[in-house]
């Protein structure tokens, strides 16, 4: 069984705590902007290989990261588009997850080259990151095919044994993932559709008017 920890007041000590875990190549689940994700350090390949392992997931599907500061992005990514900046500084923090050509230091099974990356609105999940000092992955908290899960409980029933830890933050609102874009260059592609329409993110580079988007889910 995973050791469970609730998130109230003493996020400091329960970030402190999930770090050494993720620094010794371990598995935790933790809340995100709609479900709980399965977060791994990144940089660890055999980490990243248990994140597939438990969820049955399909290799060839990469792994999204979130990053809690522009400064932990400078790090993962080789460029930073014109078309990126505006983007980020119109929906981030919030449920947009960017396309960007990744340094080596990103292990192939992480992606294979490109790799999506979002600055999450949830408060708690940046205030998580930040104490952990680096990006985190966060795909859904379950087995493959299933419902992402919004809340500890679900986590433990699905895939509970195979974890060293669950955050439990409470209730995620659930709701549209992320929306997808690839915009290392242009025209901008839409990957995936999600939270944010499509159309204002287009209007956002056209900067012709102030886009109208969910300010939590993501």
């Amino acid at each position: 069984m995973p050791q469970i920890l609730k998130v109230e007041s003493n996020i400091e000590a329960v970030s402190a705590h999930a770090r050494n875990v993720l620094l010794q190549g371990g598995v935790i689940a933790f809340p995100t902007d709609t479900f709980y994700g399965l977060g791994v350090d990144p940089f660890n390949r055999d980490a990243v290989d248990r994140i597939f392992e438990i969820k049955v997931r399909d290799k060839n599907k990469p792994l999204f990261l979130l990053i809690s500061s522009r400064e932990q992005l400078d790090t993962l990514v080789k460029d930073i588009t014109p078309a990126h900046s505006t983007l980020m500084q119109k929906f981030w923090p919030g449920p947009l997850t960017l396309l960007f050509e990744t340094r080596s230091v990103i292990p192939e099974n992480v992606s294979a080259g490109r790799t999506g990356i979002r600055q999450p609105g949830n408060s708690m999940t940046r205030d998580l990151i930040s104490a952990l000092g680096q990006p985190i992955t966060a795909p859904s908290a379950n087995l493959a095919g299933e419902n992402p899960p919004t809340t500890a409980k679900q986590v433990d029933q699905s895939i509970g044994k195979h974890l060293d830890l669950i955050i439990d933050g409470g209730t995620c609102p659930g709701g549209e993932p992320s929306t997808l874009v690839d915009a290392t260059e242009l025209p901008l592609r839409l990957i995936r559709p999600g939270a944010i329409p499509f159309s204002d993110i287009e209007a956002a580079l056209r900067g012709n008017t102030k886009p109208n988007h969910p300010e939590v889910l993501g």
